[in-house]
């Protein structure tokens, strides 16, 4: 099957809620990422990931200690 295509829902499908579909096709996406290693990453997804890697500098990351400290200093009480 090519993505182009239709797909059909299974039998049953459109009589569940909406809730309920969720809930189907979460547990279904559960049973393809039991093995994650044989996940195709798309090329454009790498793209991406490489763009915004070189896009960051490290100046604009902080330990987390110092994020710690100031997020205590700004909520501790007077």
């Amino acid at each position: 099957m090519s993505i182009s295509e239709p797909l059909s829902p299974p039998p049953g499908f459109e009589q569940l809620t909406k809730t309920q579909q969720i809930d189907y096709v979460q547990r279904l996406w559960d049973l393809i990422v039991t093995t994650p290693d044989e996940l195709p990453v798309p090329e454009w997804h790498l793209e991406i990931i490489e763009e915004r890697s070189a896009s960051q500098s490290a100046a604009s990351f902080s330990v987390w200690g110092e994020v710690k400290q100031r997020l205590l200093n700004k909520y501790r009480e007077p």
